[in-house]
């Protein structure tokens, strides 16, 4: 007879001829005739030799055992002593029970939502992330969850998981963070067919996530066309004269006429302006020389103002001294020592008449 020795951590089975008879644990053992071992152990998975139905007939084995049937869209999730450790597709799985602490959660991949009480940092796991689609809504941003093409739901911000199904699933976010819309180069004729090119820019927000994404295709572009609108209707009613001296009404115009309509966009204005008014090369130049020449008449009527003043200031300066030799006898002075400033040299001909004359000059007789 031969004997079988099972150490501590293991398991054996014992087959005669072939067929499977008993399971035996730690210890030593005599075997009859034609019968043999096969040791296993119990830190890991078991692989039956057999069928396994024919070996779970044996109600001590399948007390020791722990299987697992991981059906069609389904996923287990395996965990020996809290830690995961293998992501378990279909198929069937036999573990030992006892020496490992073994736990088990199945997720259903048929739905999309994960309803089973898997943390996000076991999603995030590589093994378990093809399973897994994600959707990061930001903090500055709102989100629609579309599900077979059906809305479904608003997202706020935050990280969403779901199972990656047949069902399709798609997440539609926009921007709810201060935007600005310009409207560049729009040639534009004004009531008196005057052409010209206006740069508009307007602030808005979604304001209204359904409304922007559902109720309204393309909302931005609608947006664009309101203001374009808006801006045509309004410059078709000023000659250009006009249109530069209430430029700044033309941003109030807007926004009264569009902010209704952009609110059925699920958008809100919160401000506009223009940015520049281009004029065509001729009528630039046209302007340019206007404001020249109204710039050389207000030059005009400031040098008659002055010489006017100047006139009057000499006429009362003259008067003064036709009633007062002194005062004259001092003007007269006060113009011979500008000369004399810009005289380096005198030279005198003629005699003692000329000495006598400037002696008159600078020594009045009294």
């Amino acid at each position: 007879m031969l004997t079988a020795r099972i150490n501590t951590g293991k398991v054996g089975l014992v087959f005669r001829k072939g067929d499977f008879k008993d399971v035996i644990s730690e210890g030593n053992y005599w075997l009859m005739p034609y019968e043999a071992v096969m040791q296993y152990d119990l830190a890991k998975p078991f692989f039956p030799p057999v069928e396994l139905n024919i070996l779970l007939r044996n109600e001590k084995l399948a007390n020791m055992l722990s299987v697992v049937e991981v059906k069609d869209n389904e996923i287990v999730l395996q965990y020996e002593n809290g830690n995961l450790k293998n992501v378990l597709t279909p198929g069937r799985y036999v573990y030992w029970k006892g020496l490992v602490a073994y736990s088990f959660v199945s997720a259903d991949l048929g739905k999309y939502e994960i309803t089973e009480s898997i943390d996000k940092t076991t999603l995030q796991r590589r093994d378990v992330l093809p399973y897994v689609r994600v959707y990061v809504v930001e903090s500055y941003e709102k989100g629609i969850l579309f599900v077979d093409g059906e809305f479904t739901k608003v997202l706020g911000t935050g990280v969403y998981y779901f199972w990656k199904t047949p069902t399709a699933i798609s997440v539609a976010k926009v921007d709810t963070r201060l935007l600005q819309l310009e409207v560049s180069g729009q040639e534009m004729l004004t009531k008196d067919k005057a052409a010209l090119r206006v740069n508009f820019y307007a602030q808005y927000k979604v304001v209204d996530i359904i409304k922007a994404l559902i109720e309204s295709k393309d909302y931005e572009k609608q947006l664009y066309v309101l203001l374009q609108l808006a801006l045509r209707e309004y410059i078709g009613t000023l000659t250009l004269d006009e249109l530069l001296e209430k430029k700044e009404s033309i941003a109030n115009y807007v926004m009264a006429t569009v902010s209704s309509k952009a609110a059925e966009l699920g958008v809100a204005i919160k401000d506009s302006g223009v940015k520049d008014i281009i004029l065509p090369g001729d009528v630039k130049e046209i302007m340019s020389q206007v404001l020249v020449a109204q710039k050389k008449a207000q030059a005009n009527i400031i040098t008659r103002r002055e010489e006017t003043a100047s006139t009057r200031s000499l006429l009362n300066t003259a008067k003064l001294m036709e009633d007062n030799e002194m005062l004259f006898k001092l003007k007269e002075m006060e113009y011979v020592e500008k000369i004399a400033e810009k005289i380096n040299s005198i030279t005198l001909s003629g005699g003692s008449l000329v000495v006598d004359q400037l002696r008159d000059i600078f020594s009045p007789r009294k």
